[in-house]
């Protein structure tokens, strides 16, 4: 493989070291995080304390992909979906991405220790070391629940807007934690469908690798009956009213039909309509939280 030209000009090495940090990741995980404070709050939190906690998940979201890009630079080179990422492309090298990312995880902490709370922080490097340690280079390779059990380290964003303003976490926010995590498997395995000859070429053990497209839509409508279950226990444990009750019932309705939809049809096209659904009925679903609470 040809091996590109470093980034002469400032911008372009800004580029290539923000690119590290998947910023479209980083954007559906704190997606959550504001909607939650509003909810625990029961109306908007002060600015200053969403801005820090913004800034802080978002440095500690970068840290933990920072690494992710380095440990997988072997395979990411492998897969078309990755191939244009600044290790592959040889825009950054190894060692820079490694300290860039442990840079951010330290300056994440203490961002979020003294302008947020010790807890908010303490959250935070349990999501990069859980993300890192427990998803990257212990299961990601190993086994097809993978995406199942590592997808732990980004519902935390919301224990993390929970505990920003309340300094604990309580019950509604490990149903909020809940909510994400039944949400992501529906949500990356379909994504997976569409790639799996990729991850089939790098060795990752992805469900629809190693168990085919077809249990893996099962395993999808099976997740997305939980998906909405969680987010129906949301109501009374959260406190929610008529709003969010609608909005869950209608959103998780369609979630369902977009999985049965898949099982049926097996095809990519299929899966994309769900992922791209998924996508949406995240935001969507925490927007109407946030309203209803500040309601």
């Amino acid at each position: 493989m040809a091996v590109e030209a470093a980034p002469r000009s400032a911008a372009a090495v800004v580029s290539a070291f923000v690119a590290l940090t998947k910023p479209r990741i980083i954007e559906l995980l704190l997606v959550t995080t504001v909607p939650t404070m509003v909810i625990a709050q029961r109306g908007l939190p002060p600015l200053g304390l969403v801005l820090a906690t913004l800034l802080g998940g978002t440095l500690a979201a970068g840290s933990a992909n920072a690494i992710n890009n380095y440990v997988d630079r072997d395979i990411d080179q492998l897969m078309a979906r990755t191939a244009r990422r600044p290790l592959v492309r040889h825009t950054v090298t190894p060692s820079n991405a490694l300290r860039f990312g442990v840079v951010l995880g330290v300056v994440a902490c203490l961002w979020l220790a003294l302008t947020v709370n010790p807890l908010s922080a303490a959250l935070a490097v349990a999501a990069i070391l859980f993300y890192v340690f427990v998803y990257t280079l212990g299961l990601k390779r190993r086994s097809p629940q993978n995406i199942v059990i590592g997808g732990a380290a980004g519902c935390v964003p919301v224990l993390i807007g929970w505990a920003s303003v309340t300094n604990e976490v309580g019950l509604p926010a490990l149903v909020l934690f809940a909510i994400v995590f039944a949400w992501t498997p529906p949500h990356f395995w379909a994504l997976a469908v569409k790639y799996r000859d990729d991850y089939a070429k790098a060795g990752v053990p992805m469900l629809p690798v190693v168990r085919g497209v077809a249990e893996t839509a099962r395993q999808i409508l099976l997740y997305s009956f939980i998906l909405v279950a969680f987010t129906l226990l949301f109501g009374p444990l959260g406190h929610m009213g008529s709003l969010y009750l609608a909005s869950a019932l209608l959103l998780g309705a369609l979630f369902l039909l977009r999985a049965w939809q898949l099982l049926r049809d097996l095809s990519e096209a299929a899966a994309m309509r769900l992922f791209r659904y998924s996508i949406a009925y995240l935001g969507l679903l925490f927007t109407a939280m946030a309203v209803d609470a500040a309601l």
